[in-house]
């Protein structure tokens, strides 16, 4: 099916469920963006910085750009411009960087906060004492130019259901005793951010209202090998 089919398809399963789409275009030529953004899709989320940037000079300047993949604070300055919103604000450092450069480009920027969730080590994010401890820091409060908009969580990488319902469920339960602990006032406390193409319908059954989908837009990665010479 095409990528135009795809997303129609997938706009008619999730906006009655009030789930909001992020089209993951990693490695994806801006002609297919461009499909995607004619079929009306208007949030694509990047995982490697320069990848972004290229991307942002190149396509139509309506489109919101999300950094989903891990960031580096020496990476920061690049983004910080134009950047909708940060999934992947996995530490207090990075966090602290982002608002930095917020003030510099007088932006407050939209930040998810990345949990700890699977049981693999090659996952980044926060564990719970970390997310509780930096809330009741006043250095926390200080930062100004930054917005939490919710949680973020990548589930382990298993054919095992039970398993990642209850990673979904555990980060469901986070979010919202984070929410009645520190946002109880701000309505802008509202994004849980998980699922990709291989879980995204256990996440929605778990609560998630925002889901990063790639494959199931673009179709599967080919892998191309090259004769040498």
């Amino acid at each position: 099916m095409s990528i135009t089919t795809n997303i129609e398809e997938i706009q008619q399963e999730l906006a009655p469920l009030s789930v909001t789409l992020v089209a993951i275009s990693k490695t994806k030529s801006n002609e297919d963006i461009l499909e995607a953004y004619n079929a009306g899709q208007r949030l694509f989320g990047e995982n490697m910085v320069q990848e972004l940037v290229d991307k942002y000079e190149a396509l139509p300047k309506d489109i919101e750009w999300h950094l989903v993949g891990h960031l580096q604070t020496n990476k920061v300055k690049y983004i910080a411009p134009f950047i909708s919103l940060i999934h992947s604000v996995d530490s207090f450092k990075l966090l602290k960087e982002i608002n930095k450069h917020a003030v510099k480009n007088n932006r407050v920027i939209d930040c998810l906060l990345q949990v700890f969730i699977a049981e693999e080590e090659t996952k980044y994010g926060f564990d719970h004492a970390e997310l509780i401890e930096m809330f009741q820091q006043a250095e926390f409060a200080e930062l100004k130019n930054v917005r939490i908009r919710g949680l973020m969580g990548i589930a382990t990488n298993t054919d095992k259901e039970k398993e990642i319902k209850e990673e979904f469920y555990e980060l469901k339960m986070l979010f919202d005793g984070v929410k009645v602990s520190y946002y109880r006032k701000e309505d802008t406390f509202d994004i849980l951010s998980m699922g990709m193409s291989s879980d995204y319908k256990l996440a929605i059954e778990r609560g998630s209202n925002m889901v990063r989908l790639g494959s199931t837009i673009f179709g599967k990665r080919v892998i191309k090998h090259f004769k040498t010479v």
